[in-house]
């Protein structure tokens, strides 16, 4: 993904909460310099993959294939004493029209949050039991499989049993809960808008617990283009 895009992806979320009055914390206007300058007392920010996220998921197609996301707090799974939070929780920008590809977590259990904006349309199937215990093919980009089983979801407060193949509509203010090893995709109903998402979530570590159906890259290599105007996760984990 080239740097001008995720610049000007970062561009389009800044201008999009101060449009819709959502206050962001001082590290989400960190320039580059802060993010190369910064103090060991704001060390988590960095162990914890806190700030931006602009991901085309190696798809080379952003504005149809991608996410921004905004991470606020995080734990570190492999750094539990030092950073022992349980919990995560993100901002997730989807354009309208804009896809997110078919994966699941091993470990994290999610709540998906429709906070305002457009219609998400969010498509289900469970993980085969081979796919889902087969680690090692997962992570060496082997295609996944679905089973054709009931997912069982919850949606504010609702037990659902969606069909495989199945599709769930979250409107503003509705949301979904999803358990690990549940192959999910969503797009932003075409026509009604951004949305903005907010993830509530088990810690997690982007790099280690994302499945994708088929091969696929969740921290996206930069092409670098022109000059970064924001530091990304990758920029300070790669």
């Amino acid at each position: 993904m080239k740097r001008s895009v995720a610049n000007k992806a970062v561009s389009i979320v800044k201008e999009a909460v101060k449009k819709r009055n959502i206050p962001l914390p001082g590290f989400a206007w960190y320039a580059p310099e802060d993010w190369k300058n910064l103090p060991d007392e704001e060390r988590e920010l960095i162990d914890c993959m806190l700030g931006w996220d602009v991901t085309d998921f190696g798809k080379g197609d952003f504005y149809r294939t991608g996410l921004v996301s905004f991470v606020f707090r995080n734990g570190n799974t492999a750094m539990k004493e030092r950073y022992p939070k349980p919990y995560c929780e993100k901002l997730l920008y989807i354009l309208d029209g804009q896809i997110l590809p078919y994966h699941y977590h091993w470990y994290k259990t999610e709540d998906i949050i429709n906070r305002g904006g457009g219609d998400l349309e969010i498509t289900l199937y469970n993980a085969a039991a081979e796919d889902f215990s087969d680690r090692t093919a997962a992570l060496s980009g082997k295609q996944g499989i679905f089973a054709d089983t009931d997912v069982l979801i919850v949606k504010d407060g609702k037990k659902m049993a969606v069909p495989a193949g199945g599709k769930v509509i979250c409107h503003p203010g509705e949301s979904i809960t999803l358990s690990p090893g549940q192959y999910h995709t969503w797009q932003g109903v075409p026509g009604t808008g951004d949305i903005f998402l907010f993830e509530v979530s088990m810690s997690n570590d982007d790099n280690t617990d994302n499945r994708f159906y088929s091969a696929g890259e969740r921290i996206a290599a930069i092409e670098e283009d022109e000059p970064a105007e924001v530091f990304l996760i990758s920029d300070y984990t790669g």
